[in-house]
């Protein structure tokens, strides 16, 4: 019997196990993923769960959602010893395989700064949202603020769902605006990026939109150091921002045992083929979701396009063919922008978020780079779809592979 062996059970890992148990003989293959504890978490939630959503609601137990026919384990990963094909287990036991999937994810690194997560200010007036526990505390701060300065703030690039941080200053501008006291707070949005994303058409309407909300803007930020005394932020240029309430997204970083194994580069991310996923030093090891060096998001939807591309390359691969499908590096995102709407963005590796329509020409009925009430409703929607359709392995129907169908190049 060939072992499949999955480490991760989060987005990607999960859909993965799902689908490939669906397609591959369970007579002939045996599957096991492997994750360090039994909560799956929708981690889309942890942007609402600081304004409405309460904290319950994004857990799930990560054993339920795997289809029969799929073996969890619930341990840490200590490493990959690929000559041996095993992976070692924090507690001593080895696991071997024959194919291997890495969908380990990406995490937040508070102890990468100095002064963030060693400072006395951490989770008191310097707080995250990338983490549940994160999440759960700046919900509480929220609720004792009423006046001050906040700095929404991004360390470096890249991160977990890039709109991220754009979505959380646009919800909390809101979520002032709605108590009223929205004079007495000042927001700035810290990027080291050049503007407010890092594409031209998605900057300029994003920064548009932080100028129309009165958000400032400042770009070009490298942080050097939290100064937790003096309550600042401050850059390697000698800037400095002062703050009552600082959110920020730490440095994301991939996980330990994969830059212990050998398999990572300088942020612990696996460097893999970027249309096949598969990793550019072991032919017998896929990489999918956040894990992956691909440049392009590190976020849901790209999990989702991506593994539906690689399931059909992975059996061709187990049977010695060509791989047939070649990931574009589809993404698609919605960027809640507060009022009750959102954006959505549909990019890939070539092709940058454009205006128009989605997913059908002029009829929409969702509106690219333009806020709107449907896309809101798209995003809230999202919250089933992943848990009933995605994470099941179910195809959505929208193409894995982008469509310039309804979008709008700018003119020259």
């Amino acid at each position: 019997m060939e072992k499949l062996l999955i480490l991760g059970a989060g987005t990607a890992g999960t859909m993965a196990a799902n689908h490939l148990r669906a397609t591959l003989d369970q007579d002939a293959w045996s599957i096991t993923v492997v994750d360090q504890d039994t909560q799956h978490r929708y981690q889309p939630g942890y942007l609402f769960i600081p304004f409405w959503m309460k904290p319950e609601r994004v857990v799930k137990d990560r054993r339920e959602l795997l289809h029969d026919g799929v073996d969890f384990v619930e341990a840490a990963i200590a490493r990959v010893h690929r000559e041996q094909r095993e992976v070692e287990l924090v507690d001593g036991r080895r696991l071997s395989y024959d194919w291997l999937v890495i969908a380990s994810g990406t995490r937040p690194d508070p102890t990468l700064v100095d002064g963030m997560a060693d400072g006395a200010l951490w989770r008191d007036k310097v707080h995250e949202f990338y983490t549940y526990e994160g999440s759960v505390a700046l919900k509480e701060a929220l609720a004792g603020f009423t006046a001050g300065r906040i700095l929404v703030h991004i360390t470096e690039m890249p991160i977990k769902c890039p709109v991220a941080p754009l979505e959380f200053a646009f919800l909390v501008e809101d979520h002032f605006r709605k108590k009223g006291v929205r004079h007495k707070v000042d927001i700035t949005y810290v990027t080291p990026l050049d503007g407010a994303f890092t594409k031209p058409v998605a900057s300029a309407e994003l920064g548009g939109l932080l100028k129309d909300r009165s958000i400032r803007l400042a770009a070009d930020f490298a942080v050097e150091r939290i100064d937790n005394e003096q309550h600042r932020l401050v850059a390697y240029d000698g800037r400095e921002l002062p703050f009552d309430l600082l959110v920020t997204v730490p440095p994301n970083v991939g996980q330990q045992f994969v830059t212990d194994s050998g398999l990572g580069n300088d942020a612990g991310f696996v460097p893999v083929d970027k249309h096949t996923l598969r990793s550019v030093v072991d032919e017998r090891i896929f990489v999918l979701g956040d894990a992956s060096d691909i440049p392009t998001s590190k976020a849901g939807s790209v999990a989702h396009f991506a593994t539906e591309e690689f399931v059909d390359n992975f059996v061709a691969a187990t049977q010695g063919r060509p791989l047939p499908n070649s990931f574009d590096g589809h993404a698609n995102c919605f960027v809640e922008s507060g009022r009750g709407q959102a954006m959505l963005l549909d990019f890939n590796y070539d092709t940058e978020p454009l205006k128009g329509t989605f997913p059908v020409p002029v009829a929409g009925p969702m509106t690219l780079l333009k806020p709107s009430r449907v896309n809101h409703l798209g995003k809230l929607a999202f919250e089933q779809i992943y848990w009933k359709m995605l994470l099941p392995g179910r195809r959505l129907p929208v193409s894995s592979h982008m469509s310039m169908a309804g979008k709008r190049r700018p003119k020259e």
